[in-house]
């Protein structure tokens, strides 16, 4: 079931590339951009998580906080993180958990892999709740970035 505007968004724990563990509920009282992404190291993706690198002044001017979880491992995304100069937690989502929880989940991808997360963005509240759901089906789209910053534009 599809995540929308006003529901509660589901909670996370999961573990980052500095193999700390990261969970939603550590965000309470911060808005809070949660990303999904299908794979490191690829096109679409590192020109999604290096413009937000490269945004991450207005993100903190608009007081939010980024995460950006996969299905990669942690040790992918400890390289990818390093490769790429993230200023902002990867998350690794190996199991699937959270990425089914969000339905942001591919069952088939290319070159015949399963599992694999689909390309989404979501803005969650100080209270939890999701404002903004952005669930992508072409892994080639960038989310709507602007329209991320409206939407925490208006909770300030």
């Amino acid at each position: 079931m599809a995540l929308s505007v006003g529901d509660k968004a589901p909670n996370f724990k999961l573990f980052s590339s500095e193999k700390k563990e990261v969970s939603l509920k550590d965000f309470k009282g911060e808005n809070v951009v949660v990303l999904f992404f299908p794979l490191a190291f690829t096109g679409v993706c590192t020109t999604e998580l290096c413009t937000m690198r490269d945004s991450i002044a207005d993100y903190e001017q608009l007081n939010a906080k980024i995460v950006a979880i996969s299905v990669d491992s942690l040790f992918t995304l400890e390289k990818f993180k390093a490769e790429q100069n993230l200023n902002f937690p990867l998350l690794s989502d190996f199991n699937k958990r959270t990425s089914k929880k969000y339905d942001s989940i591919y069952k088939d991808f290319v070159l015949g892999m399963k599992g694999v997360s689909k390309r989404s963005a979501f803005v969650v509240d100080k209270k939890g709740i999701i404002r903004y759901a952005e669930v992508l089906e072409s892994a080639g789209d960038l989310p709507n970035f602007e329209a991320v910053k409206e939407t925490l534009a208006k909770l300030n």
